[in-house]
């Protein structure tokens, strides 16, 4: 029974990062070679409905990394690609047991559960944003200069981030209670 959930778990998780994937290659660039990382906001959901798996998680977060990577638009993009997604996964991982922590033993509010994702898709997102350009900055350098970068790329990123992130998260947890039904 536990290999059969083991690979129930193995399936959802390739299908989430595989959407994630279709959608940032569909998703246009915004003005400059640069675009919202809809793979980035599909991996932050795995990793929330993988609660404290960290071998998930990294796994994930590589395997993203290295498909952002194949479908950048940023010019030598590839690296900065899978160090983000590394970096990302480290720190949202520990940001996300501090925040299991925080909620064992307390009644939780709709309202706050949905603040709470919320703000972990937007730190995720800037965590990730940061990262990219600081490595792509020192690897092969940035087309303008990185506050102009981060103000118009990082920043809308977050906001489109972060009320995706949450739609999505709303709509792999609603199909993920169905599939238990059936």
């Amino acid at each position: 029974m536990k290999r059969n959930n083991n690979t129930k778990k193995l399936i959802i998780n390739a299908l989430l990062l595989g959407i994630g994937v279709i959608l940032h290659q569909i998703t246009p660039a915004l003005g400059i070679p640069m675009q919202p990382d809809f793979a980035l906001t599909m991996l932050l959901v795995v990793m929330i409905i993988n609660k404290g798996d960290y071998k998930t998680s990294l796994i994930a977060g590589i395997i993203t990394g290295v498909f952002t990577a194949l479908t950048t638009k940023f010019p030598g993009g590839q690296l900065p690609n899978i160090i983000d997604k590394i970096v990302t996964v480290n720190i949202m991982y520990m940001v996300m047991i501090l925040m299991n922590k925080l909620e064992y033993g307390k009644v939780i509010t709709e309202k706050f559960k949905i603040s709470i994702t919320t703000f972990i898709f937007a730190l995720g997102t800037l965590i990730s944003g940061t990262t990219f350009l600081l490595s792509a900055q020192i690897i092969v350098g940035l087309p303008i200069s990185f506050r102009i970068l981060f103000v118009t790329v990082v920043i809308p990123t977050i906001i489109v981030n972060s009320i995706a992130g949450v739609i999505l998260y709303k709509i792999v947890l609603s199909s993920l209670r169905k599939i238990a039904i059936s």
